[in-house]
């Protein structure tokens, strides 16, 4: 269980829900550290932002940077 509660879609204000609309267009799903940090819509909002920018900008690609995320994280 987590400490943290996931703020569901449906408990979400019309701010965070169009952030959630953002993520599942952009991912095809909502990752639960999304949904924690939704408590707080003003670092919620920089955090996505700032997520886009690291894995959309640069020369290596998207799927290499969250592969290589995965491989830090330890998940197989």
């Amino acid at each position: 269980m987590s400490r943290i509660s996931r703020l569901d879609r449906s408990h979400a204000t019309p701010q965070i829900a169009a952030l959630y609309d953002k993520a599942f267009a952009q991912r095809g799903n909502v990752p639960n550290m999304f949904r924690v940090m939704a408590h707080r819509p003003e670092i919620f909002a920089t955090m996505q932002a700032h997520f886009g920018a690291v894995l959309n900008t640069g020369t290596v690609s998207t799927k290499l940077k969250e592969l290589s995320l995965c491989y830090q994280h330890g998940v197989k």
